[in-house]
């Protein structure tokens, strides 16, 4: 007698969502290049694409591209300004269908979630079927397309939602995990971003297969400790439960300038001002953090951030625009700016522990002495 799986994991994506939102309540943009995001301005605006509809992306467009260009590459696309309040509706009635299937439900974003129905099913057959209906029901009920991955753990089950997008499903069984992961170039994990794929590419290490093969000692070696969870997850082996609730794990706002900004005193102030609206928040939600972090974006479009770590948990404000400040000094000599941003990370429910500005002065040493510098 066959036994059953230990997990089942579902990982439900959406089909290009806002721009699928957009699309569903004015029909006649069926078939059309929509991109949401800021104002094109003929080519003129600033900012960024939000997302953009398949057809959008024939033409090379794609989320996070600079909206000039996008207006460049197809400037008879449909440009839609961002409706985060639509998309917000339409993202809690998605969620509750969804938590129809299952209590271990988990959302990690506006348009994703990870349900485990290993309770409610026993099969990868009875899982496949169960994400048909899943599908079914989304479209019926909501007039949308979803991508569903179905794995023994989340991160093959993410990697598998985004292998045939969009409107796909793919189920990878615990016998062909390994199989299914080892073709893919490194950057199918999730959470490998640019630095990490150019030192496994001076390695040799361009595959999912060769990171699975290479040597665990050499890659803590180039990649630090995170190179042991990064391997586990290479050999599809790495688990974590789906929480039943998401935690907050940042609070970030930015913005970018109608034109780049050189004057060190205007980008101070905006940075406060943006601090101010990540405090409201973080105290709204009732968190502390522990990290300030800061985006900068150059005339050229080159990106920076920064980090840096405190003694111990804050809630103040100052605290925010003090370190904040710190880091943007690094950068008074450089280009001039086109977007800058403030956020916390490191969050903790609150709690009695607070750190004051008068603390954050006298506390730049850890507890051995030693100086707490920005991460870079």
């Amino acid at each position: 007698m066959q036994m059953p799986p230990s997990r089942i994991i579902f990982h439900i994506d959406m089909d290009s969502f806002f721009s699928s939102v957009e699309v569903r309540g004015r029909p006649s943009l069926e078939g059309l290049p929509v991109v949401v995001g800021s104002d094109p301005k003929k080519g003129e605006g600033r900012g960024v694409v939000s997302t953009c509809s398949y057809e959008a992306r024939k033409y090379g467009i794609h989320s996070a591209m600079p909206i000039s260009k996008a207006y460049m590459l197809c400037p008879d696309a449909v440009f839609l300004r961002v409706n985060m309040a639509l998309y917000k509706q339409a993202s809690e009635n998605i969620m509750l269908l969804l938590q129809r299937y299952t209590s271990v439900f988990q959302q990690v974003s506006v348009d994703e979630a990870y349900l485990d129905v290993t309770g409610i099913v026993k099969t990868y057959t009875e899982a496949q079927d169960l994400a048909l209906r899943i599908k079914k029901e989304m479209y019926d009920d909501e007039n949308l397309t979803c991508s569903i991955g179905v794995a023994p753990n989340k991160i093959v089950a993410k990697i598998a939602s985004d292998y045939q997008k969009p409107d796909g499903l793919t189920v990878v069984k615990p016998e062909t995990v390994q199989q299914f992961l080892f073709p893919m170039e490194v950057s199918a994990i999730p959470g490998v971003g640019r630095r990490t794929r150019e030192i496994l590419d001076k390695m040799g290490v361009r595959t999912i297969g060769d990171l699975a093969r290479t040597d665990v000692q050499l890659l803590v070696s180039r990649l630090g400790k995170s190179a042991l969870k990064l391997r586990q997850m290479a050999l599809g082996n790495y688990h974590s439960k789906v929480a039943g609730k998401s935690e907050v794990k940042s609070i970030s706002k930015e913005d970018t300038f109608e034109e780049d900004v050189g004057d060190m005193e205007l980008l101070r102030e905006t940075m406060d001002r943006l601090a101010q609206q990540v405090h409201s928040r973080l105290v709204r939600h009732g968190y502390v953090f522990r990290t300030v972090n800061l985006k900068i974006r150059f005339e050229d479009f080159t990106t920076y951030t920064r980090a840096f770590s405190l003694r111990a948990t804050s809630n103040d404000l100052s605290v925010i625009c003090k370190v904040g400040t710190r880091m943007l000094q690094e950068f008074s000599c450089k280009k001039k700016v086109r977007l800058i941003g403030i956020g916390v990370s490191s969050l903790m429910k609150i709690d009695s522990q607070q750190t004051t500005l008068e603390d954050f002065i006298s506390g730049n040493q850890n507890e051995n002495g030693n100086l707490i510098r920005p991460s870079r």
